[in-house]
């Protein structure tokens, strides 16, 4: 049971990784992907608000595994110069 749980982390991490790396965006969980929230006016018909405060009204958001791998690669930078 132990072995498994520890094969499955590496196995998930790299995963993610991978993901990371093919795949930079994820859609903006507030929003679902659609900018900003959809409103009904007072006739029932949809129209869009403001856009959302997360991801800028873009619908897309940069993941976090993505962001921590721009991070760790200017400090390297950084330090290398």
């Amino acid at each position: 049971m132990l072995t498994a749980s520890t094969l499955l982390l590496p196995a998930a991490l790299a995963g993610y990784t991978l993901l990371c790396a093919a795949s930079p965006f994820g859609t903006c969980r507030k929003c679902r992907g659609l900018g900003g929230t959809v409103v009904l006016d007072r006739k029932g018909r949809p129209k869009r608000a403001k856009p959302c405060r997360r991801c800028k009204g873009q619908g897309k958001r940069l993941r976090v595994g993505r962001r921590l791998t721009n991070h760790s690669r200017d400090i390297h930078r950084a330090g290398t110069r």
